[in-house]
């Protein structure tokens, strides 16, 4: 589903430089804000961002976004929450949802 680094490598570059981080590039993963998982658009730029890599260096720490994703998705299946009500929570502000749901 995804589209080939040869694609999405210029991309991350292009979206680290629109928000000004100048880390390197390798301390971020080009990640989608709403998530595949929860309907999030594949290959529009406005649900890409440079995420920071929270593996990095360290395999073993789980990424607090995906822990999320994963809540949201286990409650939208189990019908405690609409998939639109999952979808603007961690569009608005992730880290907030994550406080709560995560």
């Amino acid at each position: 589903m995804r589209p080939p680094e040869s694609v999405t490598e210029p991309e991350k570059y292009a979206s680290m430089s629109a928000y000004g981080v100048s880390a390197p590039a390798s301390r971020y993963e080009y990640d989608h804000d709403v998530p595949l998982e929860l309907g999030g658009a594949l290959n529009d730029p406005r649900n890409l961002w440079p995420e920071l890599d929270y593996t990095h260096p360290a395999p073993f720490y789980l990424n607090p976004k995906d822990h999320l994703e994963d809540a949201l998705h286990r409650r939208v299946c189990a019908g405690a929450m609409t998939l639109a009500q999952a979808q603007r929570l961690i569009a608005l502000n992730w880290v907030t949802a994550y406080r709560r749901y995560g």
